[in-house]
Parts: C-alpha cells; sequence; structure tokens
C-alpha cells in the first residue's frame, strides 16, 4: 500500500495542475475575448465635415478705455473648432481661443445639421458650444458652465472651414501693423515752455514698434547669421522667431503674437505644442534667435489708437 501512495498523490497533482491550467488558458481567451470586445470603434459617418472652422467669436465684456469710463461694448476674438472625429453617437474634437486648446465631446443632429459640443468642464473658461452647419460654415453660440467665472459668459461665433498647410514662405503682410499694443511703457519727457523758459517733467506712454526687417527675414527659409540679426529690434527679433511657430500652426497665448499673426489669412492656430513639428533648420535659427533676443533692445515710441 505505500508504495501505491506515491504514484496517485502524484496523479492528483497533475490533474490538479491540468485543471489550474486549463482554467488560467479558459480565464485568458475569455479576458482576450472582453479586451477585443470592449476594443470595437465605432465607424465614422460624415467624414466631410472634419476639418478646421475658424472666424469671429464674439461676446459682451466691460471695456476700460484710456479716458472715460468704462462701459459695455463688443469684443471680438478669434476661435478654431476642429472636428476630428464623428460617430452616430459621439463628436470629438478640439476648440482653440486665445491659445487655450480644449477638447471637447457631443453629439450631431443629422436632421438640423447641429452640433451639441461640450467642453470637459474642469477649467473656468470651459462651456458649451451649440452650432448649425450651413455649406462650409459654422454659427451658433457658446454658452459658460461657470457663468461668474468669465468676463463673457455668453458669446456668439460664425466660423469658416479653413484648411490649415505648412508653408516655409508664408510671411507678414507689408500693410501689417507692427506695434505692440499689449506692452505699454511710461517714458518720464521734458517740455520747456518757449515764453517762460520753464521744464517740466511728464510721463508719456509709449508703445514697442518693429522694423521693416520682419518682412525680409524668413527663418524657416533661410540659414540666419549673426550678421542678419545684430542691428535688430528686440520685438523685430521676437516676430522673426515666432513667425517659425505660426507657419506650424502654435496657439499662442501671448496677445501680442496674435495680433501680429492674425493680421495675415494663412495663420490658422492647431496646437499648443508644434515643436517636434520644426525642420532642423528652423530649430538651428530659433536657438540663434533666442540668443539675441535676451540682450536685444526695444525702440518705443507714441501712439494713438
Amino acid at each position: 500500500m505505500k508504495n501505491l501512495k506515491f504514484p496517485t498523490l502524484f496523479l492528483l497533482i497533475l490533474a490538479l495542475a491540468g485543471c489550474k491550467k486549463e482554467t488560467e488558458e479558459t480565464g485568458l481567451v475569455q479576458n482576450k475575448v472582453s479586451v477585443k470586445k470592449d476594443s470595437v470603434v465605432a465607424p465614422e459617418v460624415h467624414k466631410e465635415y472634419y476639418g478646421i472652422y475658424m472666424g469671429d467669436f464674439a461676446g459682451k465684456e466691460m471695456i476700460t478705455p484710456e479716458t472715460g469710463e468704462e462701459y459695455e461694448g463688443d469684443v471680438y476674438k478669434k476661435l478654431s473648432l476642429k472636428i476630428n472625429r464623428i460617430t452616430k453617437d459621439s463628436v470629438y474634437g478640439q476648440s482653440i481661443v486665445n491659445g487655450n486648446q480644449r477638447p471637447f465631446r457631443g453629439v450631431f443632429n443629422e436632421t438640423t445639421k447641429s452640433f451639441i459640443l461640450d467642453e470637459p468642464g474642469n477649467d473656468k473658461s470651459d462651456g458649451r458650444f451649440e452650432v448649425r452647419l450651413e455649406k462650409d460654415s459654422l454659427t451658433g453660440k457658446w454658452s459658460a458652465f461657470k457663468a461668474s467665472a468669465v468676463k463673457a459668459p455668453y458669446k456668439t461665433l460664425k466660423l469658416a472651414k479653413k484648411e490649415f498647410v505648412y508653408n516655409p514662405n508664408f510671411m507678414l503682410s507689408e500693410n501689417s501693423d507692427l506695434i505692440d499694443w499689449e506692452n505699454p511703457k511710461d517714458f518720464a519727457e521734458k517740455y520747456t515752455d518757449e515764453e517762460t523758459g520753464k521744464t517740466e517733467t511728464y510721463m508719456a506712454s509709449k508703445n514697442r514698434i518693429a522694423s521693416g526687417a520682419v518682412f525680409k527675414i524668413n527663418a524657416s527659409r533661410q540659414k540666419l547669421t549673426e550678421k542678419d540679426l545684430k542691428n535688430l529690434r528686440k520685438l523685430d527679433l521676437e516676430i522673426i522667431k515666432n513667425a517659425v511657430f505660426a507657419r506650424h500652426g502654435y496657439a499662442f497665448k501671448k496677445q501680442t503674437y496674435r495680433n501680429f499673426f492674425e493680421q495675415t489669412d494663412w495663420y490658422i492656430p492647431v496646437s499648443n505644442n508644434v515643436d517636434k513639428e520644426l525642420t532642423p533648420l528652423e530649430k538651428e535659427n530659433v536657438a540663434l534667435l533666442n540668443r539675441f533676443i535676451k540682450y536685444a533692445e526695444d525702440k518705443y515710441d507714441s501712439f494713438g489708437r
């Protein structure tokens, strides 16, 4: 009997191991089926509506003039809505305004050709877009989820479909306004009365201005040298550098740069990070421009607005 116990016990262990293995394998198969089932992607529809829609985003805000009392007026900003994917039940994409890129998810009504698109809601500037599609344009409204957290909780929008294209030849128009209106600086000025000979000191607000060099130097197309840059103003260098990023569709958070590039018909913000899109030439030029920007000086002048 003693000799029979060991084989019997051995066979029992093998049987149990086999059951365990079978259970694990069955479980593995079941898990694979579950993953496969969960990863089924809903078919896309209406791909013809995919793309970037860009235009005016208008709302009423309190405006403080240089002189006079504060008043409520219309403020216009640029908005980009990018529709990436449409299924029977969902719409996915992103919005960009003031350089702030936010994802959205919503639904599409085929009968009315209208979208309801909700931003995540975890940022004070998030809200709901209710827009209608007509040919290649989107019109409608936006409402903030937290009305008290933003200056203009209700806005209207009128957007046209745009196609983003990277082109190293894109430049600012020579009719562009080259004044940085967002960063005025106060300077002490002296005035001498011709009759009395008395000299008085007063403070004057002045703005940075760029030169015509920004229409000639292209950091996406030509290899820059120290000789090209050594006599340029700081704002010149900033515009030449940021034109590289604008050509790749960078969404500028600084209004100074938005003001310059929104004057063109080619600037379409598509992303808040385009570093990987820069060419080797552009990266080399940006590095050189950064060195000069660090020590360059600006030129200021007085302007009316």
